[in-house]
């Protein structure tokens, strides 16, 4: 078989969006430099939770890097280091539990090398070369033709064919419906998951870097631009191919993806969200001009987020059984539970009836409810594998977080609990029993299953960092309101976290359950916060200044 490499033209303008030009960082610690500087949590029932913490943040410093000088990569970054490349959907989870550890490891700004490579349109690829920075040649649309895919088949070669055997023509070509005067300069395959905005604002809300929001908005517009050009169809959804999910069931049938259209929506009301947040740094500044700016795209972004509300709720939405399916490309739904879905929750697209549904099928043991949850595909489909399979089953950290904010945002915290705490359960103790951290997860045993990447933190830090202080401690912190919440438990023990970092301060916190059920609270903070605390159906708000002691 003859192989056609096509390289990108060197021509491209790349990163003009974005103010960093070149590379600058502060020296990389190690795990061991760094480790009295994180936080410290204390769970004295679970001392495998804390364990698998700490192995976790030292595979996690094993994986951060210097960019090398070729690259062009202007910060360094944290990577799952499973091959040569570097990529969009990994690299955002990766953030989200690094923000823990902010600034002591270069999580948030691991994305700014996304953001020095965006094309002059607006692009952003999924994929880099590690070494050389340059976008993976498969997906790149040298040729400038129509929007396409290379590997439409993709999803075969988990156990069907290898990827070096599939020809590298354009196998397939998205029906948009519409004319597009301008080709985009990347393949269908490397446009998928725009979750950057996101990821930033999660960030934000831990660590209240106002200078780095504003700095990455106009990034982030022009690759929602981007996107929108480019992957917007005649139905008024957004296409994509295998969309990441490499071997789901559901990649037949694309078409219009669930998981792409309400991304959009998210993608679009994040970046309200984040207008807002400037506006009101700007009228401190008294840029007024700017202001209305910010305006006009807060009005355009919440038009678009609703028309593509509209469409995925009249198209995507099946009221019989009360769920979201992709659409194909002739507009019928597929027949394919995946969890694909439950990005319309983390989007808002769902009203409450939806949402309820939603949350019901998070419930059915023939379904979503499994022994690890949530798997990616529901049980009861033709394909889904027990053992996991990648995408025909396994559990994953990525959509886990998405299903568990998603969750949040439409008031079921128990829930949204519930789930990560099965899966830190979970992914603890096959830690204990392998040594190591995997990539994915089987939903119906608990051990790797068919898994084959280890020590991957890698997204799959989440749960034994993120979800231990967050959803089995309790502790979130919001650096808007300067406002660090502690949602306790009945029946914990002594819990708490000593050097817990948000919006640049360090708080000490530990929680005595005494006989009577009460809890006796000690809490040390190094600059002044409120502290909400939730417990026993009663909050009571605390300011705290220094160290304070109390019962609750």
């Amino acid at each position: 078989m003859q192989i056609n490499i096509q390289i990108q033209p060197k021509k491209w303008k790349r990163g003009i969006f974005f103010n960093k030009k070149t590379y600058a960082d502060k020296p990389l610690l190690t795990f061991e430099e760094a480790r009295n500087h994180l936080p410290s949590p204390i769970f004295d029932s679970r001392p495998d939770y804390i364990e698998c913490y700490w192995r976790t943040w030292e595979i996690a410093y094993g994986n951060t890097h210097i960019p090398a000088p070729e690259s062009g990569f202007v910060s360094n970054f944290i990577d799952a280091a499973f091959n040569d490349k570097i990529f969009l959907w990994d690299t955002a989870f990766i953030t989200m539990f690094c923000n823990l550890a902010h600034p002591y490891i270069p999580g948030i700004r691991s994305l700014d090398n996304f953001y020095c490579k965006q094309l002059d349109d607006g692009e952003i690829a999924r994929e880099y070369v590690t070494k050389t920075g340059e976008e993976f040649y498969k997906w790149v649309n040298a040729e400038r033709k129509p929007l396409h895919s290379f590997f439409h088949n993709h999803y075969k070669h988990r156990g069907l064919a290898q990827i070096n055997d599939l020809d590298f023509e354009a196998m397939f070509k998205p029906n948009l419906g519409r004319t597009v005067e301008n080709p985009p300069y990347l393949r269908l395959d490397n446009l998928n998951h725009p979750i950057f905005s996101w990821a930033e604002l999660e960030s934000f809300k831990h660590t209240g870097d106002l200078d780095r929001l504003e700095s990455v908005w106009e990034p982030l517009v022009r690759y929602y631009d981007a996107l929108r050009y480019h992957l917007y169809n005649h139905f008024g959804l957004f296409v994509t191919d295998w969309a990441s999910m490499d071997n789901s069931p559901r990649n037949k049938y694309l078409g219009s993806g669930v998981d792409i259209s309400c991304e959009m929506v998210l993608a679009a009301r994040n970046l309200v969200e984040i207008a807002n947040i400037l506006i009101g740094k700007k009228l401190e500044e008294g840029a007024l001009a700017e202001v209305d700016g910010l305006v006009s795209q807060v009005v355009r972004l919440e038009q678009d987020a609703q028309t593509f509300t509209d469409s995925i709720n009249n198209l995507m939405w099946d009221p019989e059984t009360g769920f979201y399916y992709d659409v194909t490309n002739e507009g019928k739904r597929a027949p394919v539970k995946t969890i694909a879905a439950y990005w319309a929750l983390l989007a808002g697209v769902a009203d409450e009836t939806q949402a309820a549904k939603l949350a019901e099928w998070l419930n059915d043991p023939n379904t979503f409810y499994r022994k690890h949850r949530v798997p990616v595909c529901a049980a009861d489909e033709l394909g889904y594998d027990p053992q996991g399979g990648y995408w025909r089953g396994s559990v994953w950290a990525p959509t886990n977080t998405m299903v568990i904010r998603g969750l949040e945002k439409y008031g079921y915290y128990d829930s949204a609990r519930e789930i990560a705490l099965n899966h830190l359960d979970n992914v603890v103790k096959v830690y204990k029993d392998t040594g190591t951290i995997w990539e994915n997860y089987p939903p119906d045993s608990i051990d790797s299953g068919n898994a084959d990447k280890k020590d991957f933190v890698g997204w799959s830090g989440i749960a034994s960092t993120l979800y231990l202080l967050e959803h089995a401690i309790g502790l979130k912190g919001d650096a808007v309101q300067n406002e660090l919440t502690w949602r306790l438990q009945p029946g914990m023990g002594t819990i708490g976290c000593n050097r817990y970092w948000f919006a640049g301060k360090t708080v000490d916190l530990i929680a005595k359950e005494e006989m009577n059920g009460m809890y006796r609270i000690k809490v040390s903070s190094d600059a002044p916060l409120k502290l909400k605390l939730q417990y026993a159906n009663r909050e009571t708000l605390v300011e705290i200044n220094g160290q304070a002691e109390f019962q609750i």
